[in-house]
């Protein structure tokens, strides 16, 4: 038999039985399966890195879970609409859906042969008209009840893919320019992006904006990075607009601040508000200026000063009116009141524009500010603010709204989902353009409005296919056209997990009653780039859907489990970069058992060759330990059930053991139910080697090393499936390692990792001595366990309260009285250490721990080793603490 393990042959073997048995199949009467879920990759050809890290996360839990006695519904599908797959296919001279289809099929095999084990019963592809037609369904019910609307917008352009793109899909440039769709490139393809005003179509998201932001509160299992992103996307405001009379119109400013409205000294305007437009069409200055800032990336604190001014509501006083870039057309009203002497922003444009400052709110304390070489933004007391002097800010907000100048109002830096593209490979948004009836959407039995036959050409190419673009009016049944924009594929995105529940349900886009029964999604696994894109769209869909009457849950994932990145040389691994690794170059196995073992799931971490070496060596240690096992166990059955290597009668050292598979089984469990599998795989490594230890020590105990060998298969199972049926096999035991039941502890292990440690510092403690007192060849070993009434007085210390009379209270025990000075001197020791003891085991079970552990130290250092308890006041007694015992080497 060979010793080596090699997963390239046996791997296609497992897949087949694994696929046999239906072993990854969730039941549809399952009561409340667990739901695992990673997200589902764009069909760019190949798995990348970053693929399989986020499946191995998600297949090592799922796996876990069903080993635990869960249904667990796992599924697997393809985010398969976008540009990118109409430009491929423009480049290789052929069409989108033979270019997607040619990637899914390399893609499912990639999965395949990583292992991963996916209930492909339930596999959806975005671009099959029977998925599609459901987002033109969605559309419809959105249309019907408001949520969709139809209006002329200045939109972003990418004039390389030719398609519009929503403000999340617009990136910084790399010197940190865009805001909001100011400036920055194109998220796809890096161009800079530009403005056009569009007839477009969008989701009215903003609807939620409230109910989205306040639901975060509640999403505990959810990163707080994704939580924090999420509410500075959608921004709300709480604050006031405050109403300035400008040449004719009233221009609202919102502030946050209101109690600085004295210490207003300009009036800033957006490149795009209303007046700036018609200021613009008579002022040359202004024209330029605003051309100027739409063709930039970055404008910073440029700004033109108007021939207008403003009326402040409160002073009277006339004020200068600025155009300025730092002042977003989208954010709050479009016009910001500049008090620079309050506002770090209004700070910098007034110096850059030799603006005046007009301190209004002065420490309460007294103790000045670093005016004017610093704005002072704090909250404190009014001054030179007519009325409203000496009230503190807080006050002075409330009484300043009084006055019609000002109104309370709450804005939102977020905006409608604009969900119009200009391109092919989408879905066909389901209406039809009558020149009576206006925009009617297509009915539902005509749906799927496929796409028609690609041919290629500049543009939109749904625009040139003219006798696609002709239809007939639903309502009136004239002649009229198709809408020639495409969804953005995020609408695909922001339902699918719903698509899996029941894939094959032809009534609705889902079975309303399984997905209330199965929802939330337990666990999701992605990247946070997709937290102000993916992540909130998708709970803006659930909660529509819940207002439609077609769900009862508001939020549609539990837990979301954020995966790192994984470098290369220092920088993200990828292909346009010439530092990719293919998954398979160094084998399914090893890769994911390197890319769990390497960091926490939420950590970046670097790809090297000398790290996925030790994933290889891991497992080949492992199938040597269970092929020699296995080898053992054929030759004492050729030679008449005679045990030769094994003792089937236990020894005092092999408890130690059989309490160590306890240990091993809870700590790995604790680890799996928290994600972090890079501790799961040192545990294992940890165990792996203790069993190697423990079979050189002595012949061992057939009994607790099989145990220990089986409960190792098991509990490396879900990180590396295809060995773990190996070591199962070479066991001799039944059925499906991965189909088998998760080991449970047979002794209470509540305090393992308490006991561990004791053995630890133990073992440190005879290492240090023997270095310091230069033993190299110790005789005995002495470890002396505290007497009892050390562990009475050490459990009154960490239950007293801080302040509390800690001497006291021990001394008062008159068991401890009665060992006087030592136990007044020890009780003083524990009073200067004060709060925070860390929990120990009592003195008979560390006395336990430690004799089991005895053949450790004999291994190691070649003694003699005596456990016993303190006996008396000798040295050795007197030094022993609770879990720090005394030793004595000779």
């Amino acid at each position: 038999m060979s010793r080596r393990y090699d997963h390239a042959r046996v791997k296609e073997y497992w897949q087949r039985v694994w696929d046999r048995e239906g072993v990854y199949a969730c039941p549809d009467d399952a009561a409340d399966p667990t739901y695992v879920l990673g997200m589902f990759p764009y069909t760019s050809g190949s798995l990348h890195m970053g693929h399989i890290r986020n499946y191995a996360i998600t297949d090592a839990y799922a796996r876990y879970r069903r080993m635990a006695g869960d249904d667990v519904l796992h599924p697997m599908g393809w985010d398969a609409f976008g540009l990118p797959a109409e430009n491929a296919a423009y480049e290789r001279d052929t069409d989108p859906e033979s270019w997607t289809r040619s990637c899914i099929e390399r893609m499912r095999g990639d999965l395949e042969e990583m292992g991963f084990g996916y209930d492909w019963s339930r596999e959806i592809t975005t671009c099959d008209p029977e998925y599609y037609r459901w987002n033109q369904w969605l559309f419809g019910r959105f249309f019907d009840s408001g949520l969709v609307e139809y209006d002329a917008a200045t939109v972003n352009w990418c004039p390389d893919c030719e398609t519009v793109l929503a403000d999340a899909q617009v990136e910084a440039t790399a010197d940190g320019g865009h805001d909001h769709g100011q400036g920055g490139v194109c998220w796809r393809c890096g161009t800079p992006v530009e403005q056009r005003d569009l007839d477009q179509w969008f989701f009215t998201i903003t609807d939620y904006a409230d109910e989205l932001y306040d639901g975060l509160d509640d999403l505990d299992g959810w990163p707080e990075g994704v939580r924090d992103s999420q509410r500075n996307w959608i921004g709300r405001q709480e604050g006031a607009t405050v109403a300035f009379g400008v040449n004719g119109h009233t221009v609202e400013a919102f502030t946050t601040r209101l109690d600085t409205a004295y210490g207003a000294t300009y009036l800033a305007l957006a490149p795009g508000h209303e007046v700036v437009r018609e200021l613009a069409a008579n002022d040359d200055a202004v024209a330029e200026y605003v051309e100027s800032v739409a063709n930039a990336d970055d404008a910073g604190l440029t700004g033109v000063e108007t021939d207008l001014t403003a009326t402040h509501p409160y002073t009277g006083a006339e004020i200068p009116v600025y155009v300025a870039a730092y002042v977003l057309d989208d954010v709050g009203t479009g016009a910001v009141m500049g008090v620079p002497a309050h506002n770090e922003r209004d700070h910098a444009f007034a110096a850059e524009h030799d603006l005046p400052l007009k301190q209004v709110v002065e420490p309460v304390d007294g103790s000045g500010t670093n005016l004017p070489e610093d704005p002072y933004t704090d909250d404190g007391m009014l001054t030179d603010s007519g009325a409203y002097d000496g009230l503190a800010s807080t006050a002075a907000r409330d009484r300043l709204l009084e006055n019609d100048a000002a109104e309370a109002a709450t804005t939102y830096r977020l905006r409608d989902w604009l969900i119009s593209r200009q391109r092919y490979w989408g879905t066909p948004i389901p209406i039809v353009h009558c020149e009576d009836c206006g925009r009617v959407r297509v009915p539902d039995e005509d749906l799927p409005v496929e796409l028609p036959e690609y041919v290629q050409t500049t543009g939109n190419p749904l625009d040139a296919a003219d006798e696609w673009k002709q239809t007939t009016c639903p309502d009136c049944g004239e002649p009229a056209t198709r809408e020639t924009d495409t969804m953005d594929t995020f609408v695909d995105s922001s339902w699918y997990f719903l698509r899996y529940l029941s894939p094959h349900f032809e009534g609705a886009p889902f079975d309303q009653q399984t997905a209330d029964e199965w929802l939330p999604v337990d666990v999701y696994v992605g990247g946070e780039e997709h937290a102000v894109l993916h992540l909130l769209y998708i709970r803006f869909f659930t909660r529509a859907l819940a207002d439609l009457g077609l769900l009862d849950r508001r939020e549609p994932v539990d837990r979301l489990i954020n995966q790192g990145t994984v470098l290369h040389s220092g920088e993200k691994m990828s292909k346009s970069k010439g530092n990719a690794v293919a998954p398979h170059e160094y084998g399914a196995e090893t890769t994911r058992l390197f890319v769990l073992s390497a960091a926490h799931p939420a950590q970046d971490f670097e790809w090297t060759v000398k790290d996925v070496s030790a994933a290889y060596d891991f497992q080949q240690t492992l199938y040597e330990m269970v092929s020699e096992f296995a080898e053992m166990r054929r030759s004492a059955a050729r030679a008449d059930g005679d045990d030769r290597g094994y003792r089937t009668e236990s020894a005092p050292h092999d408890a130690y053991l059989e309490r160590e598979i306890d240990r091993t089984i809870a700590a790995v469990t604790e680890e799996y139910d928290r994600f972090r599998f890079h501790r799961v795989v040192g545990e294992l490594q940890r165990f792996a080697r203790l069993l190697r230890r423990y079979a050189s020590y002595d012949r061992p105990y057939k009994f607790a090393y099989s145990r220990a060998l089986r409960v190792l298969a098991k509990l490396v199972a879900p990180i590396a499936p295809y060995l773990a049926e190996e070591l199962w096999l070479l066991l001799e035991e039944d059925g499906l390692v991965v189909t088998a039941a998760w080991p449970e502890s047979l002794r209470d292990v509540a305090e393992f990792r308490i006991e561990r440690q004791l053995v630890r510092t133990t073992l440190d403690d005879v290492r240090d001595i023997t270095e310091v007192v230069d033993i190299e060849d110790p005789d005995e070993i002495d470890i002396v366990v505290a007497a009892d009434w050390k562990y009475r007085a050490y459990e009154v210390a960490r239950a007293a309260d801080p302040g509390d009379a800690i001497v006291g209270e021990i001394m008062s025990d008159e068991s401890i009285q009665a060992h006087g000075d030592a136990a007044a001197d020890y009780a003083a020791d524990l009073a200067d250490r004060g709060a925070g003891l860390e929990p120990i085991v009592d003195g008979d079970r560390e006395l336990d721990v430690l004799s089991q552990a005895t053949w450790l130290f004999e291994e190691e250092f070649g003694a003699d080793v005596t456990v016993r308890r303190a006996d008396g006041e000798g040295d050795l007694s007197k030094k022993a603490r609770p879990n720090k015992p005394a030793i004595h080497i000779s």
